[in-house]
């Protein structure tokens, strides 16, 4: 293995991972009542943004591809 390869990955991916895992708890932060409304509908369009998001990456890492990505719009 190329280690200075390895290295930038394993620092890339905990920087970037450490920034996925903050973004998310922001959009639980959405869930309180008090300060949002919200309808089941969208909830279950951004939990379902979110998974597609988490498995095209994984697919990612089993079988290299292209880049898709997309935005999220509700």
């Amino acid at each position: 293995m190329d280690e200075p390869k390895h290295d930038k990955f394993r620092q890339l991916a905990e920087s970037r991972t450490n920034k996925a895992i903050e973004a998310i708890a922001r959009i639980g932060n959405l869930s309180n009542r008090s300060l949002y409304e919200w309808d089941e509908g969208e909830v279950r369009k951004v939990l379902k943004a979110l998974r597609d998001s988490v498995n095209e990456v994984e697919q990612r890492f089993t079988t290299p591809r292209s880049r898709v990505g997309g935005s999220f719009k509700l």
